[in-house]
């Protein structure tokens, strides 16, 4: 998408948010249209994609998730999720962001399947910048516009523009 056209789509005060965001991530871990018939399945996904991306263990990073998901579910409504555990081999927090190709069933508080996930991996002894994170990306799923371009983006290179600073990616 042409920047200067997405700066008129995008208002200045979304774009900070999703410059934030876009700190946690890297190009492979932006996944678009993934086929996942349940909950376990996504979770499955999440923790594949962060295991080779950033190079954790991908059963750890599961069950971290899991184990997450029994204090409580993190669909955070309107659709999306924020699945989120502390796991060692990092240094700062590192995200997956994930567009189903379908909705799946994930027990959120609005009771509505999830087709948006941003997955939150913070080192173990990490808590101010994990909560931080947590708080970026909850801003982001909270406005419409932003969920909206997600779910309308056309592939992984889209969304992940959609979730890179300006910066960054003109740097490339």
């Amino acid at each position: 998408m042409n920047w200067e056209l997405r700066r008129i789509f995008v208002p200045e005060q979304q774009e900070k948010i999703m410059i934030r965001i876009s700190s946690r991530l890297v190009d492979g871990a932006v996944v678009a249209d993934v086929e996942c018939a349940d909950k376990n399945c996504l979770m499955e996904t999440l923790a594949n994609i962060a295991a080779k991306n950033y190079g954790i263990d991908s059963a750890v990073a599961l069950e971290g998730l899991q184990e997450r998901e029994r204090l409580g579910p993190t669909g955070f409504g309107g659709g999306t999720a924020i699945p989120h555990c502390k796991v060692d081999g990092l240094e700062s927090p590192a995200g997956v962001f994930v567009r189903l190709a379908r909705p799946v069933e994930y027990s959120a508080i609005d009771d509505e399947p999830v087709d948006l996930a941003f997955a939150l991996f913070s080192p173990v002894n990490d808590g101010a910048a994990h909560l931080k994170a947590l708080a970026e990306v909850s801003r982001m799923f909270r406005d419409e516009a932003s969920c909206n371009q997600l779910r309308g983006a056309s592939d992984g290179s889209a969304l992940f523009a959609l979730l890179s600073p300006i910066e960054e990616r003109d740097a490339a």
